[in-house]
């Protein structure tokens, strides 16, 4: 072997067990949504992590929501003001939260607050052999426990979208109307002046994405973990890290595929 090819080859490794990872994280997804049929064998334990995750996920998403929309606004607030455009602060403010931040708010803190816990639940379970004893008993795992995580995790994930964009939009409008002086008209006018109903139909479509992104990733990770308590920790932090990659892939993918084939001027 030349050293060309010793070079090459060790180039290709990351990129193979790269592809491998991607390939083992669809197989899990493909697999638990084939299941998503038999709705009668997950449907209690769906409704029972949908209430886990919107119990962990709604306060924080509002503190989390109106201190950024205010930021949003105070900073745009500023710069329309220099331009003399103050009355465009409200578009710009909404527009950016309902087409950007609320999808990733919604997917951060769903795989922050839920997403830990769904692979430290499963690599517990794993390190006590609770999975392999399910499929001895002829359970399906992926249909028992996966399955019914990714359609709560996608689900929450949706129905944060709109508590994300009222937040921000109401910090939004204490630091433009109260502290800055616009007039609510104005503010209002503008914040609806910029969306287009394709907007939040694809940030929902986001949200969702992003949602089974987590979950599959969180339920991924803690199947496979190493068999200790240390390797279901070891698994919370890779699905984390390994999620916000993801998810802000997947968003750079589907922003530039909407804003190609529906540019914002078009409507």
């Amino acid at each position: 072997m030349t050293g060309g090819e010793g070079a090459a080859r060790g180039m290709t490794r990351p990129v193979v067990r790269l592809l491998g990872r991607i390939g083992e994280l669809s197989a899990v997804a493909l697999d638990g949504l084939r299941h998503s049929w038999d709705v009668r064998t997950w449907w209690w334990e769906f409704a029972g992590q949908c209430w886990f995750l919107a119990k962990v996920t709604s306060v924080p998403v509002l503190l989390v929501s109106i201190p950024l929309g205010a930021t949003i606004a105070l900073q745009v607030g500023d710069l329309a003001w220099q331009l003399g455009a103050s009355s465009a602060t409200g578009g710009a403010v909404v527009a950016g939260v309902v087409r950007e931040v609320a999808p990733m708010a919604s997917a951060l803190l769903i795989s922050g607050a839920g997403g830990s816990a769904m692979t430290s639940d499963i690599g517990a379970r794993h390190i006590r052999d609770e999975l392999a004893a399910m499929e001895v008993m002829a359970v399906d795992p992926v249909r028992r426990l996966v399955t019914p995580r990714l359609w709560a995790a996608s689900t929450v994930a949706v129905l944060l979208v709109p508590l994300v964009i009222l937040s921000a939009a109401g910090g939004g409008y204490f630091f433009n109307v109260i502290v800055q002086g616009v007039t609510p008209g104005a503010y209002l006018d503008g914040a609806l002046s910029l969306l287009r109903p394709g907007d939040l139909l694809v940030t929902l479509f986001k949200a969702w994405v992003y949602g089974l992104v987590t979950a599959t990733v969180s339920c991924h990770m803690g199947m496979t973990c190493a068999t200790s308590p240390v390797g279901v920790g070891r698994a919370v932090n890779r699905a984390t890290v390994v999620t916000f990659m993801l998810v802000f892939s997947v968003n750079y993918v589907v922003s530039t595929l909407y804003y190609l084939l529906f540019p914002p001027g078009s409507a």
